[in-house]
């Protein structure tokens, strides 16, 4: 809870004095209604506005007012790097502020979290999962070899792997990738998988950064998507976010901006 109140009275100081002190340190008040927002931002933050809870903001205010009055007695604020980071400081308070004043004036609603919930799934709702094998080779011409032996039964898939493939992750057991989207898997090695069926083997060997490889669909499925409320959480968040970028990049257009070349 202490750490609570320090973070939340590190702008006591910013606030005038507009009612009854509850204190003063050095002749300069701590009024009434600084304690009482502060109490504010602390019940906001889940504390629980109890007698001890605002004699220990009282406190606090106190001591950092005495803090506070040393330093500027020792001429702190005038330090370059001092002003620097109250600059700084004050910036990104207001900073803060603003994108928190936008997004309350500007709320997404339950309507717009369904629409983009509806166009997402949409997008997304016939993507596969599927469960894969591969044996990976040095050389093309080895990979070839491999497949004509699978498609001759000379050998199977997993016997192959086992003996040929130089992944180690999964050449001992059998070339086994198990389940996942495509898009796990580099790009050459997710066209090949796209383009194949359930039960297919590529009839030519795919090439990647790694080597050549020689794949096999076991099995597809649909992708699950989450429900409207699984997803709702996150999906607010992203809109925010994207909603802030939106602002904050229409700020950027209307303000006349002037760079100076380095020298």
């Amino acid at each position: 809870m202490k750490r609570i109140v320090v973070a939340a009275l590190a702008c006591t100081l910013a606030f005038p004095v507009l009612a009854k002190d509850i204190a003063t340190v050095n002749g300069q008040g701590i009024s009434q209604e600084n304690l009482d927002q502060f109490v504010s931002l602390l019940i906001e933050q889940g504390a629980q506005d109890t007698p001890q809870l605002r004699d220990q903001v009282k406190q606090e205010m106190i001591s950092r007012l005495v803090a506070v009055q040393a330093a500027e007695k020792a001429g702190l604020q005038k330090e370059p790097a001092i002003r620097m980071e109250t600059e700084l400081a004050t910036q990104g308070i207001l900073v803060r502020a603003l994108m928190s004043r936008y997004l309350k004036d500007h709320p997404i609603t339950e309507a717009d979290l369904q629409k983009e919930y509806d166009t997402i799934k949409a997008e997304q709702g016939d993507r596969k999962e599927y469960k894969l094998r591969h044996i990976l080779v040095k050389a093309e011409d080895d990979a070839k070899a491999l497949i004509q032996a699978i498609k001759d039964k000379k050998t199977t898939f997993e016997d192959a792997a086992k003996k040929d493939s130089i992944d180690p992750g999964s050449g001992q057991n059998g070339g086994e990738l198990g389940w996942g989207p495509s898009s796990n898997y580099v790009p050459e090695f997710a066209a090949a998988v796209e383009s194949m069926n359930k039960g297919d083997l590529t009839n030519a060997p795919v090439q990647t950064q790694f080597g050549w490889h020689v794949i096999e669909v076991e099995d597809t499925r649909p992708v699950a998507f989450p429900s409207f409320d699984e997803a709702k959480p996150q999906l607010e968040e992203m809109m925010r976010q994207s909603a802030l970028a939106e602002y904050q990049k229409s700020l950027m257009e209307s303000a006349k901006i002037v760079e100076t070349p380095a020298n």
